[in-house]
């Protein structure tokens, strides 16, 4: 049996758990998550200490009502609190250090087609931070649309609830994020769906500038309450400010 590794954790280490905890739904946080043992295999360390560290994150998650394990450090909290005062940052921090780690490595589309120079490294950052933000928001919901419960991934958008061109402090904070099909994505982002404070569907009048059919995909769902997340529960501010400046009253 392996002697458990009782070393302190470093802040690069603790990055890469933060990073590797955003992106794992909380239900798949033990010892045989695939992605944990290959993370563990790279710090060194066991399956059981890294989940357990996953795990501790999930008591100081101030978007989790459930509660993880207690056992927190000083540094756990101090590199938590990197992360959620500076998202743009950290993610992408924390997504440089795990190249190479998992099988599912950040892939870059079109990388070798942009030109190099400062131009090109500031359109891979967004890159990877817009890659990071999706497996955030995707792994929180499950993989469902919150509106409708499609499944299906290659159909599903990490949508932010203000956009990405109003605020770049929120960009990419999961918690403006939802997960939606392509097409309420689409409506949502051109005003045409809103949610309200009880996380149900409001349809706006304007929808009925198109046809009976396409419209009916959209309005079937109008009350209906959306799917809440695992975690990073859609803050309700963020909420207002697209109801307000987004939506066609």
């Amino acid at each position: 049996m392996s002697k458990i590794n009782r070393k302190p954790w470093t802040r690069s280490e603790l990055i890469l758990a933060i990073n590797l905890y955003c992106k794992t739904p909380f239900g798949t946080i033990h010892y045989k998550n695939p992605m944990i043992i290959e993370l563990a295999k790279f710090l060194g360390r066991t399956p059981g200490s890294v989940s357990y560290k996953l795990a501790n994150f999930a008591s100081i998650d101030p978007s989790l009502d459930r509660k993880g394990a207690s056992n927190v450090s000083k540094l756990d909290k101090e590199i938590w609190e990197e992360f959620f005062n500076d998202w743009e940052k950290m993610s992408l921090e924390s997504e440089k250090k795990s190249l190479g780690i998992y099988k599912d490595s950040i892939d870059i589309e079109d990388e070798k087609n942009i030109p190099k120079g400062k131009t090109k490294e500031s359109i891979v950052n967004i890159r990877v931070n817009q890659s990071f933000f999706r497996k955030m928001i995707l792994s929180s919901y499950d993989s469902r649309c919150c509106i409708t419960g499609l499944p299906i991934k290659e159909l599903l958008v990490a949508s932010h609830i203000i956009p990405w061109s109003h605020n770049s402090k929120t960009r990419l904070n999961p918690q403006n994020g939802l997960c939606l099909n392509a097409l309420h994505d689409k409506a949502f982002d051109k005003g045409f769906i809103t949610i309200n404070p009880t996380y149900q569907v409001v349809i706006s009048n304007k929808i009925n500038i198109f046809d009976t059919a396409t419209v009916s995909l959209i309005t079937d769902y109008e009350g209906a309450k959306v799917q809440m997340p695992g975690r990073f529960l859609p803050k309700q501010e963020y909420l207002d400010y697209h109801r307000e400046n987004i939506f066609l009253n």
